[in-house]
């Protein structure tokens, strides 16, 4: 059985005093966790996160990494540039990605591609809009997503994170069912036996407004691995609940 992962995304949020505050808050409250644990932080602030996380058990993760190696792609941040902070996760293909940055299945899966290169493991996120699920179009959609990765970075696939999000859960308090979301595992879960028979080894995380609240529903499902969590990452005594939902 796969190590369970609760991976908190902070998004475009947080300052050197609110972080600093944070972590310690977490820091304080975590002990030994039963599960794997990491925070992806804005760019600006990984260096500050790296120093304030160093020996201890959360992980430093970003939000994003460039499909390119180095040169001239202003604003962008390379895996070297991220493994160089010593950056553990990079989450690839967020539905914010996709929807404000036009973002395709090709960039993302190389995108996966660099950050494994470099020795960073991708958090490969996959999920449906309100109208696709609507329209029937859950399975194919999050089905098409997953194949671009899977065909881009061959046997490393077992070296690789999903996340699924389904778009109109993420930040709206809206949340898939346990049952809804556990469908969607097993569909995601299956195309990974299909490509690898060590797919078992792939934590496959929820992302869709997971709290403190739903956690331990949601993580009681057989194929939820864990959880990218948004919003509630950035309360500690809610991140820590949710932690503890996970051992």
């Amino acid at each position: 059985m796969v190590k369970k992962l609760i991976a908190g995304n902070w998004k475009m949020n947080g300052s050197l005093a609110a972080n600093e505050a944070l972590l310690g808050e977490l820091l304080q409250g975590l002990g030994q966790p039963g599960c794997d644990v990491a925070v992806a932080v804005p760019a600006v602030y990984v260096g500050q996160v790296q120093a304030l996380l160093q020996g201890s058990a959360i992980a430093l993760a970003a939000q994003d990494v460039s499909a390119h190696d180095a040169g001239a792609y202003t604003g962008e941040v390379s895996a070297a540039m991220l493994r160089d902070f010593g950056v553990r996760y990079a989450l690839v293909g967020h539905s914010e990605r996709r929807q404000y940055h036009g973002e395709t299945d090709a960039l993302v899966a190389t995108k996966a591609q660099k950050a494994l290169a470099a020795g960073i493991t991708p958090i490969v996120c996959v999920g449906e809009t309100l109208a696709e699920r609507e329209a029937g179009q859950t399975e194919a959609v999050v089905k098409r997503q997953l194949a671009a990765v899977i065909h881009a970075v061959g046997a490393c696939v077992t070296e690789i994170v999903v996340a699924y999000e389904p778009v109109w859960a993420i930040g709206t308090g809206k949340t898939a069912s346990p049952e809804q979301a556990q469908s969607v595992h097993a569909v995601l879960r299956a195309q990974l036996a299909a490509a690898s028979t060590q797919a078992a080894k792939v934590p496959v995380l929820y992302g869709g407004s997971m709290n403190a609240g739903n956690a331990e529903q949601l993580l009681a499902q057989p194929d939820i691995d864990g959880g990218l969590i948004g919003g509630a990452s950035l309360k500690a005594q809610d991140f820590l609940k949710i932690i503890a939902a996970a051992a």
